[in-house]
């Protein structure tokens, strides 16, 4: 089986991590039989850095031409003094509204070797599964006007959704449900927000269709709390764009190895995979990057866009089978295990896959 995957590598460590991803994926194409076709192109500042610009057209267009997108981390302080529309951060906002990547996942599932290294005790966090289903181009973040007024002095952002996008990603929400465990947390604002009431009131349409689903509406101040107090009391999460941002990130840090986390933003034609941590300027080129969130995130990128579920399987076991060997980065940690850099680490996944 052929197919064209989009790299966009990006800044900091993003080119390292990147490089043992496709590393990974060439490795299970020879296994399986597959060919895949890798095409570089520039995102964030490296985009501005050749061409002035976050993310070109050109790019945009060989990502809708494809089959499946990956991206590494864009962003560092180089960048910080540009204009906002320059910003690495809006080349991802652009794909994102370009491609209608409307839906993004987040798996957020601890790994037992790394559980100790968790801001909770381990008997709180042992046993989470979360999966949270976020809103990704409509709220806060997309609203217009958006703007300075009176001399600087009055700023405005605007919330807007419209009902089909509520409708589309809640539906989400109630699928990845029925594949998993049949529990759906519909997170909101309802007693502040007028979105959040037609939020919730398209959750109740909508669960007329998943009679299988069982559905609870949480305030999202009490996620916040919740998800610290009882993470184990959520299957799947679904929210809104700003909501999800906040949650997504509070709840990857629990497991305390957020190097580890992917990701998934899903149109219904094509997705983007990336690992959820940032660019890490301060260690990047020194080989030391933990590759493992890039490659869970390619495994995703074969089960959701590829319909190659047995590979994913294979790379995720592997990645599990190297940590339970002992085998960390430098932002993990394993007690006697062994720390690698790295392409050690990358080797080591590969040597679990072949």
């Amino acid at each position: 089986m052929s197919k064209k995957i989009i790299v966009l590598p990006g800044d900091g460590i993003g080119p390292e991590i990147m490089k043992s991803a496709v590393k990974v994926l060439e490795t299970v194409a020879d296994k399986y039989g597959h060919t895949f076709e890798f095409d570089n192109h520039e995102i964030g500042g490296a985009a501005y850095d050749k061409h002035g610009e976050p993310l070109t057209d050109e790019t945009v267009n060989a990502c809708v031409q494809a089959d499946a997108i990956l991206l590494g981390a864009i962003g560092g302080p180089a960048y910080d003094e540009l204009p906002t529309h320059l910003r690495p951060e809006q080349g991802l906002l652009k794909i994102r509204k370009a491609l209608n990547l409307y839906a993004n996942i987040r798996p957020i599932k601890g790994f037992a070797p790394l559980l100790h290294a968790s801001p909770l005790k381990e008997s709180v966090i042992d046993g989470s599964d979360i999966y949270v289903v976020r809103e990704l181009t409509g709220g806060l973040y997309f609203g217009t006007p958006r703007e300075r007024r009176d001399d600087g002095n009055t700023v405005v952002d605007t919330l807007l959704y419209h009902r089909h996008e509520i409708e589309r990603i809640v539906e989400k929400g109630f699928e990845s449900a029925q594949l998993r465990n049949k529990h759906l947390t519909s997170v909101d604002k309802a007693n502040v927000l007028e979105s959040s009431r037609l939020w919730r009131e398209i959750v109740e349409e909508k669960k007329r269709d998943y009679p299988d689903v069982t559905i609870e509406h949480m305030l999202v101040d009490s996620a916040a709390m919740k998800l610290i107090t009882n993470p184990t009391h959520f299957d799947v999460i679904v929210t809104e764009n700003l909501f999800g941002d906040i949650l997504s990130d509070e709840g990857s840090v629990l497991t305390g190895s957020i190097g580890m986390l992917p990701s998934a933003s899903l149109s219904d034609e094509i997705g983007l995979y990336e690992p959820i941590h940032g660019s890490a300027p301060d260690i990047a080129g020194k080989g030391i990057a933990n590759p493992l969130g890039m490659i869970l995130s390619a495994a995703m990128m074969l089960r959701y866009s590829l319909n190659m579920n047995d590979e994913a399987e294979v790379i995720e076991k592997a990645v599990e089978q190297s940590l339970e060997a002992g085998y960390y980065t430098a932002d993990l940690s394993i007690e006697n295990g062994t720390q690698v850099g790295t392409e050690e680490m990358t080797d080591i996944v590969i040597s679990h896959i072949n």
